[in-house]
């Protein structure tokens, strides 16, 4: 991860909501996350014992903030509606990636479907990055492409099912230089909160 300020207390902070978006985002294994912020924390202090406390630090915090802001959302969550609204475009013929590397996977998912006879109607993917700025911002970024693997474009009706199966779970969207910018509060529930203790090196 870089990190872009010149004064090292910035620089933690920023490591700091690293960790927090790494936990909150919810697709990695607990070893993958610590695995990941423990690189980049490394990177920054250089020095092994200092990144392992710093990195514990961090995910603790994290972990801590995550299980007390769910006690404060709803029993059906930003999350959940997000999830239920994925739910009923895979059951209309849409592929729909979560957190997947870069478009070269929607690519070839798109390009197996093909060969196997059974091209999609559409697909929807986001990357990790995406879910960090929805963790941030509330606002998460979905790439739609029509199964040809062309972009979806202003009244297709791809992108109408798109925004109007949001709409129908409460969950508003804009369609804006070829995305579709999502408003949703990251409210997924941690599975289990984990501590230092059970990731220590």
């Amino acid at each position: 991860m870089a990190i872009g300020s010149p004064d090292k207390a910035a620089r933690l902070d920023q490591l700091r909501t690293y960790a927090r978006v790494q936990v909150w985002s919810g697709y990695q294994r607990d070893e993958d996350v610590r695995s990941d912020v423990y690189d980049a924390v490394l990177d920054e202090v250089k020095d092994a014992k200092e990144a392992a406390v710093l990195t514990d630090r961090f995910l603790d915090d994290a972990r801590a903030a995550l299980a007390q802001a769910a006690t404060r959302w709803p029993p059906l969550s930003a999350f959940d509606r997000l999830q239920a609204a994925f739910a009923d475009l895979r059951s209309a013929g849409v592929v729909v990636l979560e957190a997947v590397d870069d478009h070269w996977v929607a690519q070839e998912t798109l390009e197996l479907a093909a060969e196997r006879g059974r091209r999609p109607l559409g697909i929807v993917y986001f990357t990790p990055a995406d879910v960090w700025h929805a963790v941030e911002h509330s606002m998460l970024e979905l790439n739609v492409w029509h199964g040809t693997s062309a972009n979806v474009a202003p009244g297709d009706g791809l992108l109408e099912l798109v925004t109007g199966t949001l709409g129908r779970h409460g969950i508003e969207s804009l369609f804006d230089e070829g995305r579709v910018e999502v408003s949703v509060a990251w409210e997924r529930r941690p599975a289990r909160v984990s501590t230092a203790a059970d990731l220590a090196l």
